[in-house]
């Protein structure tokens, strides 16, 4: 570096292609000095938008058609563009963030996207395909990798997501009903220091149930943001009488002040079947000095005599495929010995055979090497064409803060797609979501000091924090009774 506005310069490359969702759970906090509201209000200035925009799909946000089937069609676009951070300065923000836990520090709403944390949790349910395959087989086998491929899934959803969702207020919540789909799902955040979310899921033809609580511990260490995971992941398939649970491998981001900033995933994350003692061991592998490794994921799954049954492989942002453990092996010696190795073309005839979802699956280009005779039994979804202008949304991310007609009527009034900074920086008013979000912050902490000065703690509406029934450890775990709709005592955050 020849200067030290040529590296500010370098800082600002990094935060323009800011890190997934896992690093900023909390980013933003009521500790916050608001040192720096005055960037905040910069953000307009650097914005070329139309605040009044309307959404390109012709439709006003309330209004949704009814296709002929009868199901919603949801909308395929934001109301307003992604805005550029191009401009934007950092280093004020990253040298005060050295050594220090991130949820102290907090960040100007040009480095947000336009959902909350807790709605970012909800694409967990994007490839719910697989729950629904895991309930319909009859093989316990089956029913793992299905479960495994869908444990996978849901990290897949970080990649290339650059905005940082809000972080949820305290009390804040979250719901998603999607009768298409044939689930619902609740969230709340059920603390702020630390910062916690707990969700709950369930089919809506009662085949199965899916809860957590998310807490991931940040440190920002000058080369690398490492975010190490936190909570137990729990589902229930109430067909089988089984239970799995999880949790996520560790994310880390690395040359974050110099150099090319890239992501990866590393780690053991262990899926066990709590009811026939299967487990399913997968290696999230770290890249490696050459950077061969670079978002593989391997392993296989036992049976509680620890008989290996099959071994799975792919990359978590791609494709995961399954094979028998003696094919794998011997495939891996060719490897070692130098044997062809076949690129991974997928047909569409295999694709139809190992999967029911075949018209939805993507063309998307895979570099995982193909075994012959492996099974397929994930890929990741397809994007739509305008997703780069919204902030790398999936069609289902799109979807998640529509307010269709009617709706405000029956959500609970903490509903995220109530949050006005939210809703402004969706529809392109940056400068007045940069207040809104000054303002709740403010009133976040406004409440908390009076809770102190009267020594009132703050409880939980819909979950309670107790002792997950499959591990023993510390959950929140649904209280029940949201989707009766008796909204009377939620406490105003708005």
């Amino acid at each position: 570096m020849n200067s030290e506005e040529e590296f500010y310069d370098a800082v600002t490359v990094f935060l323009r292609k800011l890190l997934p969702y896992g690093f900023y759970t909390g980013f933003d906090s009521d500790n916050s000095s608001g040192d720096f509201s005055e960037a905040n209000h910069k953000v307009a200035e650097m914005l070329d938008l139309d605040p009044h925009q309307s959404n390109r799909t012709g439709k006003h946000n309330g209004e949704t058609d009814i296709q002929e089937n009868g199901i919603k069609r949801h909308r395929t676009s934001l109301p307003a563009p992604m805005f550029s951070r191009s401009d934007f300065s950092v280093w004020s923000i990253l040298k005060k963030c050295i050594g220090l836990e991130l949820s102290k520090i907090t960040m100007p709403i040009v480095f947000n996207e336009p959902l909350s944390f807790l709605q970012r949790i909800t694409e967990y349910m994007e490839h719910i395909y697989l729950i629904n395959k895991a309930c319909s087989h009859a093989d316990p086998l089956e029913r793992m990798q299905a479960v495994a491929a869908f444990a996978v899934s849901a990290v897949a959803s970080q990649w290339e997501r650059t905005g940082k969702p809000f972080n949820p207020l305290l009390g804040e919540t979250y719901e998603l009903t999607r009768e298409d789909l044939g689930f619902r799902f609740i969230s709340e955040q059920v603390s702020h220091h630390p910062p916690i979310s707990a969700f709950y899921s369930e089919g809506l033809n009662k085949d199965f149930i899916f809860h957590g609580s998310i807490y991931p511990k940040l440190k920002f260490w000058g080369k690398s943001i490492e975010a190490e995971p936190r909570g137990t992941i729990t589902l229930e398939l109430l067909k089988h009488n089984e239970a799995y649970t999880w949790t996520n491998p560790t994310c880390c981001v690395h040359n974050v002040i110099i150099g090319k900033l890239w992501l990866e995933q590393y780690g053991m994350v262990e899926i066990v079947n709590h009811s026939t003692g299967d487990k399913c061991v997968l290696n999230f592998k770290p890249c490696g000095l050459f950077g061969k490794e670079l978002h593989r994921v391997e392993g296989y799954i036992q049976d509680k005599n620890r008989k290996k049954l099959c071994v799975i492989y792919g990359k978590w942002t791609e494709c995961l495929w399954c094979t028998d453990p003696t094919t794998y092996e011997t495939y891996k010696k060719n490897e070692k010995r130098g044997g062809e190795q076949k690129k991974l073309k997928p047909s569409e005839d295999v694709i139809k055979s190992e999967n029911d979802e075949a018209d939805d699956m993507p063309e998307v280009q895979d570099t995982v090497q193909f075994i012959p005779g492996s099974k397929l039994l994930w890929r990741i979804n397809c994007r739509p064409p305008n997703s780069s202008q919204m902030y790398n949304f999936t069609s289902f991310a799109v979807s998640l803060n529509e307010l269709e007609k009617g709706m405000e009527a029956i959500l609970a009034p903490t509903d995220c797609r109530l949050r006005p900074d939210i809703r402004n920086m969706e529809n392109g008013n940056m400068d007045v979501a940069s207040k809104e979000k000054e303002r709740l912050e403010e009133k976040q902490r406004a409440a908390r000091k009076e809770r102190a000065n009267d020594e009132v703690e703050w409880q939980t509406r819909w979950f309670h924090q107790g002792t997950n029934p499959y591990t023993g450890t510390s959950d929140w775990l649904y209280s029940g009774g949201y989707f009766d709709r008796n909204f009377s005592d939620c406490p105003d955050i708005y």
